[in-house]
């Protein structure tokens, strides 16, 4: 074995930061990081519900919550696949 390493994808392991590498895959896909916020908030708001959820039992809410959060992230991956299409295919970038 040779002590000279050479990266499997070059492309991918340059010296960057983990910062930038999170920004570069932001702007390609925008969808995502909105998705992950989206059900975020959905969990959050669902547990502070949980607290005032009155008779309803516990199943139906937490079914309702995961419902809510998973309706938003296909949601906000429906919108990234329909953008990612129309950058791609409509907006023809200039070669």
């Amino acid at each position: 074995m040779s002590s000279d390493h050479e990266p499997v994808y070059p492309e991918y392991e340059t010296e960057t930061s983990q910062t930038s590498k999170l920004l570069r895959k932001f702007k390609e896909t925008p969808f995502v990081p909105i998705g992950m916020a989206g059900f975020a908030v959905v969990v959050g708001y669902g547990l502070y519900k949980l607290k005032h959820r009155g008779n309803t039992k516990m199943s139906l809410h937490l079914i309702h919550m995961r419902v809510a959060a998973q309706g938003f992230v296909v949601g906000a991956i429906t919108c990234g696949v329909l953008y990612s299409m129309l950058r791609e295919y409509v907006i023809k970038p200039k070669e």
